[in-house]
């Protein structure tokens, strides 16, 4: 896990202690580029856009206590450049992954013998921003979530502004609303899709009109199956997400898409949440787009 407090003075000092004027700057960033949650397939939306350098690392889903270091390269490995079949986005070629190992002695790139044991993953991620040792490049170290740059990188710096004043809108599947009494958080959103999941009959999913705006979220059932509209004012929303378990649902007709959603205060009360569950329904309109400009508003 990157470095907490005395923690991070402890691994300067015993693995880079020609950084420790740095520790601050290091530290204060580990929550752009650590995302412990995110999919190997998130990690690419997140990423295959971005310059070369740009990365996140995040648990591993497939080697208990390790990490994946997924980064942008500029140029794909040679494996893949003569593969040119039908439907393969050579862009996504661009994000590399390599995986980060564990022991008593520190972390380290697996598979590098050259590269040393660090005390922690700030100490690696630091210094592979200044020399790429093992790596195709070195790191670029993030100055803001790599969701937002996401969204900026999509449309010209007037078109986000313009947006943050007016709102957006796009159409989800909405799922489910579950009472969480106080909790909120992943731990809320992790919840709430494991009660959904497990009831018998499974809810139906609606297609609803999801519009984010500075006021709030709006939900707008046009077909009035469950509801007419639900506004949740912006000031009442305390997180979102998606699914931390990278949990999916299945859609009729097949095919399985993410779920996501939002956790907001019931109304008329200070202390009780609710969390709203959604699912994606339209590929162009992906849930972390959607939960990025949600973020943004809460911000504001």
């Amino acid at each position: 896990m990157p470095c907490r407090g005395s923690q991070w003075f402890l691994c300067s000092l015993r693995r880079l202690p020609d950084i420790k004027m740095n520790v601050k700057f290091v530290q204060d960033t580990s929550k752009y580029w650590y995302k412990p949650d995110i999919t190997r397939e998130q990690a690419i939306l997140l990423l295959k856009d971005r310059e070369p350098g740009a990365f996140v690392i995040r648990d591993s889903h497939s080697f208990r206590g390790a990490y994946g270091l997924a980064m942008k390269v500029a140029c794909p490995p040679p494996t893949a450049q003569p593969t040119k079949k039908v439907g393969v986005d050579l862009i996504s070629e661009l994000v590399r992954h390599f995986l980060i190992e564990t022991s008593s002695k520190g972390v380290r790139l697996k598979g590098c013998p050259n590269e040393p044991y660090f005390g922690c993953l700030s100490a690696l991620v630091y210094q592979h921003a200044m020399t790429p040792l093992a790596l195709p490049c070195i790191l670029m170290i993030p100055t803001k979530d790599p969701n937002e740059e996401a969204l900026e990188l999509a449309m010209p710096t007037d078109s986000v502004v313009d947006l943050l004043k007016q709102g957006a809108a796009c159409s989800v599947l909405y799922i489910n609303s579950v009472d969480m009494e106080s909790l909120t958080g992943p731990q809320a959103i992790s919840t709430a899709v494991g009660r959904t999941l497990s009831t018998n009959p499974l809810p139906a999913a609606t297609p609803v009109h999801f519009r984010v705006s500075p006021q709030g979220v709006t939900l707008t059932d046009s077909q009035r199956k469950l509801f007419f509209r639900r506004h949740y004012p912006i000031t009442t929303v305390t997180y979102c997400d998606v699914d931390p378990q990278d949990r999916k649902w299945e859609k009729e007709g097949g095919g399985s898409v993410r779920l996501f959603g939002f956790v907001a205060r019931k109304q008329g009360s200070t202390t009780d949440n609710v969390s709203h569950l959604f699912a994606e329904l339209d590929p162009a309109q992906p849930a972390p787009a959607i939960l990025s400009f949600l973020s943004r508003m809460m911000k504001r």
